[in-house]
């Protein structure tokens, strides 16, 4: 179990320099992946990631997660927007050498999503996004929305975000739900916070699991 867990180790290479990385192959031929970046405060292999990362492979969607390259120089906060945005390009690289012509969607865990939309704007041609809580607004300040890039992407995105996310007022997050339109495709989580715990006692490993099939059928439907 362990195994499929981690998947299989590589270092992935960056501007910045290796980072490592994992690949979980869902096999078959002409299978979809994505990549998948971390929040800001944890890494790739936080039991969130590592769960969400298997279980899409589980259900038929190869995974690649990494750390970004601040996180592995062992720093706790972000560098540079355009160190992180460089490392998902390179991630997206190897995810489509791996996924040998399929399409390759990206995104990832509230921050990671936000890098992996930001490389979409600057022309990644990834196939989708995909938001694991999608931080619209730092908390207590929905008057300062992070969303003005994402209207000129034209992939299909995938929200899923609890409704107790304090990143992501209801009302804000339907403003720009509406803007985007047929773009968007909104997967509420009732009760659930910014990392889709509903209590203290859930295991994040089986919360990430728990998301891997809504991930898995938005990207079998929309590549």
């Amino acid at each position: 179990m362990m195994g499929v867990m981690q998947g299989d180790r590589f270092e992935l290479g960056t501007p910045k320099g290796p980072v490592s990385a994992a690949w979980h192959d869902a096999g078959g031929r002409r299978t979809p992946a994505m990549v998948v970046a971390h929040g800001a405060g944890a890494g790739m292999d936080h039991p969130f990631m590592s769960g969400f990362a298997a279980a899409l492979a589980g259900e038929g969607v190869s995974a690649l997660r990494f750390n970004f390259p601040y996180l592995e120089a062992g720093r706790r906060s972000p560098g540079s927007p355009a160190d992180a945005i460089a490392s998902v390009v390179a991630a997206f690289g190897a995810a489509t050498a791996r996924a040998g012509g399929a399409p390759v969607v990206v995104g990832g865990k509230s921050y990671g999503g936000r890098m992996a939309s930001m490389a979409a704007a600057d022309g990644l041609p990834a196939a989708g996004l995909v938001f694991l809580g999608y931080p619209l607004h730092a908390p207590g300040k929905p008057d300062k929305v992070r969303d003005e890039h994402l209207y000129g992407l034209a992939q299909p995105m995938l929200f899923l975000q609890g409704t107790k996310d304090p990143f992501a007022q209801p009302d804000v997050l339907a403003a720009v739900l509406g803007k985007l339109g047929d773009r968007a495709t909104f997967i509420p989580l009732e009760g659930a916070g910014h990392s889709f715990e509903r209590s203290r006692k859930d295991p994040p490993a089986e919360v990430g699991a728990s998301l891997a099939p809504t991930v898995a059928t938005f990207v079998r439907d929309h590549t």
